[in-house]
């Protein structure tokens, strides 16, 4: 009996060891628990002000594209103005190309006139020349004598008076005539140009509402050419993203089927299929083992909590004695449990900063 009571202490005490530095191992992981808590706060802090700063990023550039969306709407309105500009400019300088064919060459006009005046000059010339021929007494054959019987002077006084009459009449009607040709003339070429204005004119009103039609349409077309563009690039750049998808997963594929190539190889060799795999086969072995001494752990603790319960099935959280919790059972020694699985322990000694504690003063309890 005593042979078997030293053994049995040493057992007690084996156990003793083991609870204590189970006890150790756990604080260690309780501390290593609350660190890994306070990194994993820490590392949600910083994802979350990470986050705010990406959402700010993400607002500024959202507010970038809509800056550029509008810069590019102005910058279509302007572009379209300037294109109705240079139609409006194109039409103008055709007008004025029209108009410009339509007045009267003044060169040649101005040539005719010149022509003319030799002509007007030459005659001239010839009427002085015949005139000096006429005035020199000298020459017999400067007059023609006509035959026939002269009028008595008072009938050649009254012809010549008539013939005056009749000249100083004619000079004033080709005076008036060459008065309304002059002015004829100038007003015929202003009428003319102002009539061509006039009908470039209506028909420019005429057309304008046509050009503005006509412009619209054209406005609307190239928008929409615009339009269809944008989406057959968006329809292009999908495709080119699904084929490059595609691709990759095509080359996943073959890169999968040549390493699937490679287990068989190897696993025909008698060794592993892979390295990742030996490595995934190690942890699950290393989680089965983990998950195998967690039940072993709660499977002790399940039993050292029984410890705690005393004749009746009542479980009590009073401190431990020597003298109680002994088994009833008559297969055991008598032995009393002194203590749970929590070992007893030496009290640390107060430090100096203890006389700056008061002790508290416990409060009456009311009943």
């Amino acid at each position: 009996m005593k042979e078997k009571q030293s053994q049995q202490r040493m057992d007690i005490e084996k156990l003793n060891g083991m609870i204590n530095l189970s006890e150790e191992q756990m604080v260690k992981l309780r501390k290593r628990y609350e660190r890994s808590v306070q990194h994993r706060n820490d590392r949600g802090i910083n994802l979350i002000e990470r986050n705010e700063e990406v959402c700010i990023f993400y607002e500024k550039v959202n507010i970038q594209d809509q800056m550029i969306r509008n810069g590019n709407v102005e910058l279509q309105s302007r572009e379209e103005e300037i294109r109705f500009a240079k139609m409006q400019l194109s039409e103008e300088k055709r007008n004025m190309e029209l108009l410009r064919r339509n007045v009267p060459n003044k060169k040649a006009l101005e040539e005719e006139l010149m022509t003319l005046q030799i002509q007007l000059q030459h005659c001239q010339d010839r009427m002085l020349d015949l005139e000096k021929s006429l005035e020199n007494p000298y020459d017999e054959t400067r007059v023609r004598h006509l035959e026939g019987n002269d009028l008595p002077p008072a009938d050649l006084q009254d012809k010549i008076e008539l013939l005056e009459t009749r000249l100083a009449e004619k000079e004033e009607n080709l005076l008036e005539k060459d008065l309304i040709f002059e002015q004829g003339y100038i007003s015929s070429n202003f009428t003319f140009v102002s009539r061509l204005a006039t009908r470039t004119k209506g028909k420019a009103e005429a057309g304008k509402d046509d050009t503005l039609h006509l412009a619209k349409t054209v406005n609307d077309m190239q928008s929409r050419i615009k339009d269809t563009t944008r989406k057959m690039m968006a329809m292009v750049s999908e495709l080119s993203m699904n084929q490059a998808n595609a691709m990759k997963m095509q080359q996943q594929l073959k890169e999968q089927e040549a390493e699937l190539e490679q287990c068989y190889i190897r696993m025909e060799k008698g060794e592993p299929p892979s390295e990742e795999i030996d490595r995934s086969w190690l942890r699950c072995l290393r989680e089965e083992d983990r998950r195998y001494r967690e039940k072993e752990e709660m499977r002790m603790v399940e039993k050292e909590e029984e410890q705690y319960k005393i004749a009746g099935g009542v479980t009590t959280t009073a401190e431990p004695r020597p003298n109680a919790y002994i088994p009833d059972d008559d297969s055991e020694l008598p032995i009393p449990r002194p203590y749970g699985k929590h070992a007893p322990f030496k009290p640390a000694e107060q430090g100096s900063t203890m006389r700056h504690i008061r002790k508290p003063v416990p409060k009456p309890i009311e009943i």
